[in-house]
């Protein structure tokens, strides 16, 4: 059965997304100005922000995102709360295939690569679900089957 707080955000994305993305702007906006001191967490979970630049606008959209490592990588789910839309910032990434991310102070550029079916997206889906249990919840309350995107440090 999908958690509490998983159903809370899956019904705000659904029928209050602005809410939600004031909520990521001000984030983003602490999350800077302090150079990721604060904003840096979102329910008591680590966040990063990735920033990846809008498909049709070609403007920078950053969102803060859970925070789930794999050795130098970072793991991302384009669950949108479990909404059967996935969201703008995973077809923003997909469609550029680099983003920046920002973890603390530190920014680089990344490559994202959405896995496939298999053992990698098996390994990194329970990562990601350990790390944010509500990734388990938002497959619950949604037909699509949720994106798995690794995020690879790209050399300056």
């Amino acid at each position: 059965m999908a958690s509490v707080t998983g159903r809370t955000a899956n019904f705000m994305s659904k029928h209050l997304p602005g809410l939600g993305r004031k909520g990521t702007e001000r984030q983003v906006s602490q999350f800077r100005a302090s150079k990721g001191a604060k904003g840096n967490k979102l329910m008591g979970k680590p966040v990063f922000l990735l920033d990846a630049v809008g498909r049709t606008s070609g403007v920078s959209r950053p969102v803060m995102l859970m925070l789930i490592r794999r050795d130098d990588d970072v793991l991302v789910c384009g669950s949108n709360g479990g909404n059967p839309m996935a969201p703008n910032w995973y077809k923003n990434l997909m469609a550029a295939g680099v983003a920046h991310v920002e973890i603390g102070a530190d920014r680089w550029a990344v490559s994202a690569r959405e896995l496939d079916e298999g053992p990698e997206r098996d390994e990194c889906w329970d990562l990601l679900t350990a790390g944010y249990p509500d990734f388990a919840s938002y497959q619950q309350l949604t037909d699509r089957k949720l994106p798995v995107v690794v995020l690879e440090r790209q050399s300056d």
